[in-house]
């Protein structure tokens, strides 16, 4: 059987993991995951509205969430590091899953580093952002000690407690419509945020 990684004789059926990543460009390598993150679950979303006869969303839906956060966190943390390089601080990216807090993060770096006017124009770009993660948040239960951000992961946590969905009596349910066009917008608000800052600001690429 041959190796998975090896090319398909036919590049265009060959996934290149190195084509989009480089060497000395942590920052930008985040942000190529991050996208790849985001559209994945967007495009898996996709699939499920063009024919979910058969209730492919009911087990899609977890790496659809998985992946969607993820790709979101993934977009906080090279904002954090691109604000951390800007306001000449030595860290990098800080925070650990918790993407209510990393956000929190990025927005007091912002207030730093731009002051209340950059502050409000990033609260506003981001409101979709900023209310699905509350309300995500609300959702799980999530608390200060524990994020719970594996639910999409794992159906307990690591104390084998079940996540909120296992036990419900009543549909625990998802517009798809709804949850498309929300994580498109936050996919494209995150880039161009994100972009904005590291391009622009941090590299003065005009």
């Amino acid at each position: 059987m041959q190796p998975i990684f090896t090319g398909n004789p036919d590049f265009r059926k060959s996934a290149f993991l190195n084509w989009r990543t480089s060497k000395n460009a942590d920052i930008q390598n985040l942000l190529v995951l991050a996208d790849g993150f985001l559209i994945s679950s967007i495009e898996l979303t996709k699939l499920c509205l063009s024919n979910n006869d058969d209730k492919k969303a009911d087990v899609l839906i977890f790496p659809i969430l998985a992946n969607a956060n993820h790709g979101i966190e993934l977009y906080l943390k090279a904002l954090v590091w691109t604000l951390n390089k800007l306001l000449g601080t030595q860290y990098k990216i800080e925070g650990n899953h918790n993407i209510s807090q990393i956000l929190s993060t990025v927005k007091s770096k912002i207030k730093e580093y731009k002051g209340q006017e950059g502050l409000n124009y990033f609260n506003d770009q981001t409101e979709i952002l900023q209310k699905y993660i509350k309300e995500l948040f609300d959702k799980v239960q999530a608390t200060p000690q524990n994020d719970k951000m594996d639910f999409s992961r794992y159906p307990f946590d690591k104390k084998y407690d079940k996540h909120f969905y296992v036990d419900e009596l009543n549909n625990v349910e998802i517009d798809l419509v709804n949850f498309l066009s929300q994580l498109e917008t936050i996919h494209r608000i995150l880039d161009e945020r994100a972009s904005y800052f590291f391009h622009q600001e941090l590299n003065q690429d005009w």
